[in-house]
C-alpha cells in the first residue's frame, strides 16, 4: 500500500485537537499537530487548525485519503463540531470517515489495567478501563464514587485522563499525569487498518450517552384569566 495522508479531529474533551498523520504499510506518522484546550470554543478552533495542520505539512485537502474523528463520548455541543467538521470533509472531497471512540485515544497505550476518564460535567465522569490498550468495558457515564466502586470490583491499578485528575480523591487510584486528553497518534492507529484496506466509510455516530443539556421548549400554557 502507498503511504497515504489522513486528518485527525476531536471534540469531546476542551481539548480541540487536528492532526495531520502519514499511514504507512507498519505504522503511522503524526506530521503536524494543533492541540488548543478551550471547552467554549470548539467552533471557533477546529476548522482553522485543520487549515494549519495541512499547511504545516505542505498539503492540500486533495492530498488525504480519509479522514478520522473521535466519536466521544463527550458534552453534546463539543463533540458534534469535529463529526460534522469531518463529516463535511468527507463529503466535500469525497474521501472516508472512519470514527474512534475518543476514550480509545486515551487507553490505547496503556499497559496495565487502567482507568480512562474524562469530565462529563454535572459532577460526572465518561469513563471506560482498558488493559493494554483493549477496552474491557464499554463507554458510560457516571458519578465518581460510583466509578470507584467499579474500579475496585474490576482490580483497576492505575487512572489517567483529564476526569481521573479531577476527581483523583474520589477514585483513589494513582493517576497518571499525561495525557489528559484523547491522543491524536492513538486515534490515527485505531483507525490505520480501516484506510489501508480501504474499508467503506461509516456514518459518524456520537457517543454522547446521555441527552444534551438544551431541549425544544414545549407547547405554551394557556394563561388564566
Amino acid at each position: 500500500m502507498p503511504d497515504v495522508l489522513i486528518v485527525v479531529v476531536d471534540s469531546a474533551t476542551p481539548a480541540v485537537t487536528a492532526a495531520l498523520a502519514e499511514v504507512t504499510a507498519d505504522g503511522v506518522v503524526v506530521r503536524a499537530r494543533r492541540v488548543t484546550v478551550d471547552a467554549r470554543a470548539h467552533g471557533e478552533l477546529l476548522a482553522p487548525a485543520v487549515d494549519a495542520v495541512l499547511r504545516e505539512a505542505g498539503a492540500r485537502p486533495r492530498d488525504l485519503a480519509a479522514v478520522v474523528a473521535g466519536l466521544g463520548p463527550g458534552p453534546f455541543t463539543g463533540l458534534r463540531v469535529a463529526l460534522v467538521t469531518a463529516a463535511a470533509l468527507g463529503d466535500t472531497l469525497g474521501i472516508p470517515t472512519y470514527g474512534v471512540c475518543s476514550l480509545d485515544g486515551l487507553g490505547h497505550r496503556a499497559v496495565g489495567r487502567t482507568l480512562v476518564a474524562t469530565d462529563a460535567r454535572r459532577r460526572e465522569i465518561y469513563w471506560a478501563v482498558y488493559e493494554r490498550g483493549a477496552r474491557l468495558t464499554d463507554p458510560a457515564v457516571n458519578r465518581p464514587a460510583e466509578v470507584a466502586e467499579l474500579a475496585r470490583t474490576l482490580d483497576v491499578r492505575a487512572a489517567v485522563g483529564e476526569g481521573a485528575l479531577r476527581y483523583a480523591d474520589v477514585l483513589d487510584l494513582p493517576v497518571v499525569g499525561e495525557p489528559r486528553y484523547p491522543v491524536p497518534e492513538a486515534l490515527a492507529e485505531l483507525a490505520a487498518d480501516r484506510v489501508r484496506a480501504g474499508v467503506p466509510g461509516e456514518v459518524l455516530t456520537p457517543l454522547y450517552l446521555r441527552r444534551p443539556d438544551a431541549v425544544e421548549p414545549g407547547p405554551r400554557k394557556a394563561v388564566l384569566p
